[in-house]
């Protein structure tokens, strides 16, 4: 409901939170055999050191927290890794242990990370989050006006559709043209000047064509 709005621009940019998948969107697994190795997608360091410099970032994986780790040692370097707001894998989807075992479909709910004390207490009011209040009634904090969720799957961001960037899922081709982190730095960009992401994603949704190559 609150995405039906017209989407309108702030006073100015501010950091929001950005959620990112990591195999498939910025990372390329050749071979489940070697769990350890990975094909990076073109520029997935400097775009993910990119929005650790100007957003606040999560790294949301459904891989297991051993793959999540490694994947995540591989594309930051430790005093970058070390801003990071969470690091999360497969234990953090509420999932069965019958459910963890399989290849089950996960969702990434972005109330499981809005409601989680360390993801909430980096929000730059978080101190006052108690007493401040936006106009629509809600608490300020990260919800759905100034959250974004980055993967190669739509089904998974089914439950927030208009906070996500859906990318076309990274395969191993080092010479992928367009370069598509180019195009989502740029949308980001212009995200952290709305008001509320959820009203600009649904009005103009990420598209590869946007921009120059």
């Amino acid at each position: 409901m609150r995405a039906s709005f017209l989407p309108l621009t702030a006073p100015a940019a501010r950091p929001i939170l950005v959620v990112i998948d990591l195999n498939g969107t910025l990372l390329h697994r050749p071979s489940r055999r070697s769990p350890s190795k990975f094909v990076e997608r073109p520029l997935a360091r400097a775009f993910l050191k990119a929005c650790i410099d100007q957003h606040h970032v999560v790294l949301w994986s459904s891989a297991r927290p051993d793959n999540v780790a490694r994947m995540s040692a591989q594309l930051l370097p430790p005093q970058y890794l070390a801003r990071v707001v969470a690091v999360w894998g497969r234990d953090r989807f509420g999932l069965t242990p019958d459910d963890y075992a399989r290849r089950t479909q996960c969702y990434k709910r972005l109330t499981r990370l809005w409601a989680d004390p360390v993801v909430a207490a980096s929000h730059p009011q978080a101190a006052g989050a108690d007493k401040t209040r936006h106009g629509d009634g809600s608490a300020a904090g990260w919800n759905q006006g100034n959250t974004v969720l980055i993967d190669d799957s739509a089904e998974k961001a089914r439950s927030e559709p208009h906070n996500a960037i859906t990318l076309p899922e990274f395969a191993g081709d080092v010479n992928e043209q367009p370069q598509v982190l180019r195009r989502v730095q740029e949308y980001l960009d212009k995200l952290s000047w709305q008001l509320d992401i959820s009203t600009y994603i649904r009005t103009q949704p990420f598209t590869i064509e946007d921009g120059e190559s």
